[in-house]
């Protein structure tokens, strides 16, 4: 990938991880009345899944370059992986020293979960476009 791409995505990560800071920890009391429940689904909860979605794309489009070789890529995908649940981990317990928002071990898991399935995505696309890159031989 060019050094062009990567310190866009660089810029784009920067934002993302403002964003996501700014939506853990500010007070949020203007938010308009939304449904309590999307399909059965707390709505708190598709946000953090959401929110943490794009984490393992935007760590692996900066930092990691795509590669055939399969444990070079799985340990880029681990190690985004679990700077991911180092930052969920991090924004809930700082919410649980703040007197206005409380932790919670299930947007943790929301968190977690929305990071496995960028992580395996990311995983895969590694090798598709690995694979499509590599020429083929006649």
């Amino acid at each position: 990938m060019k050094k062009g791409t990567r310190i866009f995505f660089g810029i784009l990560l920067l934002i993302y991880l403002a964003a996501v800071l700014y939506l853990c920890f500010s007070t949020l009391q203007n938010l308009p009345h939304v449904q309590r429940k999307i399909l059965g689904i707390p709505t708190d909860k598709l946000v953090h899944f959401v929110m943490f979605l794009p984490f393992p794309f935007l760590m692996y489009l900066t930092f990691a370059p795509i590669t055939r070789k399969f444990f070079k890529a799985l340990m880029h995908v681990l190690i985004i992986f679990g700077l991911g649940c180092a930052l969920a981990a991090g924004t809930e317990m700082v919410q649980k020293q703040l007197s206005y928002r409380t932790a919670d071990l299930k947007d943790f898991e929301a968190d977690v979960l929305a990071l496995v399935v960028g992580s395996v995505f990311i995983f895969l696309i590694n090798f598709i476009i690995a694979l499509n890159k590599t020429p083929k031989k006649k």
